[in-house]
Formats: structure tokens, C-alpha cells, sequence
């Protein structure tokens, strides 16, 4: 073990689980893409690089340039305008593009949702911390002889863990009655 392992601090059990849990959702996310997704994933970078919009542009300012030039030679163009078959390869680019981008983006919405998950858990898993340390803190000054007893309605609220159950009720509330916001 080299020195810098030595001193590094140990991670709570809660936070090594959800590191591990999250290293763990990127390894199957990897591991369990077939060979089709990894090449739809590629193909999706490859779209969104502002470098291929550039290229297509320039596909497109060749095509049709080459078009007039054979024109303008007086010789025959291989699609004259209106560029039918430049129409139609843009529209099958353009259904593969949006293709590609919308399974991709399932995908990608997929693991933010798992992402979302773990972080709510970590927040929950925090917020019952923190209520335990404020009881223990008030405890601790109830039975104290040396600070005098007093009552905290705040900290007694804050004591209190709360319910996630209750918490989504509450979100949804609003939403079971759109009526009563107008």
C-alpha cells in the first residue's frame, strides 16, 4: 500500500454503496450494449459533432454546384433542379438522424432517471441524518444540567424525519386539482 493509500479517509458505508451503485449502472450500461446500440451511440456522437452539420453543408454546396457547373458547361446534370435526388437522400439522412437521436435519447433519459433515483435515495438517506443529529442535540440539551430547558418548537420540527410518502402526496396534490391554481 503506497502512503497516499494509507491516509486516504474512508468513505461511509452509504456513500461507498451509492459510488458503487452508480459505477456499477455505467458498467451494465456499457457491458450490456449490443453491438447495434454501440454503433447507434457512435453514429449519435458522430451527428452531434458540429463538424458533420459543416460537412453536410458542404456535401450540399458541392452537389448542387457541380449541378450548375455541368450546366453552365452545357452538358447534362446528374440531378438538375430542383435536386430530386438530393431531396430524397436528405430526407433518408435526415429519418436516420432523428432515428438515431431519439433512441439515443431514451437511453440517455433512461440512466438520468437512475441517476435521478440514487440521488433522491442519498437526499432522503441525508435528510433522516440530519433530523437524527438535531434530536440527538436536543436530547443532549434536555439532559444537560448545565443549559437551561427550554422548549424549541423549531428544532422539535426539524427533529422530525421526514416521510418520502407524504412528500410526493404533497407534490401531486396540486396536480389532482389544476382548477383551484387558475
Amino acid at each position: 500500500m503506497t502512503d497516499m493509500q494509507s491516509h486516504a479517509p474512508e468513505l461511509p458505508a452509504h456513500i461507498e454503496e451509492t459510488i458503487q451503485s452508480i459505477s456499477k449502472m455505467h458498467a451494465e450500461r456499457r457491458d450490456g450494449a449490443t453491438p447495434f446500440r454501440r454503433g447507434l451511440s457512435r453514429a449519435t456522437a458522430v451527428i452531434a459533432n458540429p463538424a458533420f452539420i459543416a460537412g453536410l453543408i458542404a456535401i450540399v454546396g458541392v452537389w448542387i454546384g457541380a449541378n450548375y457547373l455541368l450546366i453552365a458547361l452545357g452538358r447534362e446534370p446528374f440531378d438538375p433542379p430542383p435536386f430530386s435526388w438530393l431531396t430524397g437522400a436528405a430526407s433518408i439522412v435526415s429519418l436516420f438522424m432523428v432515428s438515431a437521436i431519439v433512441a439515443e435519447q431514451r437511453r440517455e433519459d433512461q440512466i438520468a432517471l437512475q441517476r435521478e433515483l440514487l440521488s433522491m435515495q442519498l437526499a432522503i438517506f441525508n435528510e433522516q441524518k440530519t433530523a437524527k443529529v438535531i434530536a440527538l442535540l436536543e436530547e443532549f440539551r434536555r439532559d444537560s444540567p448545565q443549559i437551561h430547558n427550554r422548549v424549541d418548537r423549531q428544532a422539535e420540527e426539524l427533529a422530525k424525519a421526514t416521510d418520502p410518502q407524504t412528500v410526493l402526496g404533497a407534490i401531486k396534490q396540486p396536480e389532482a386539482n389544476p382548477e383551484e391554481d387558475a
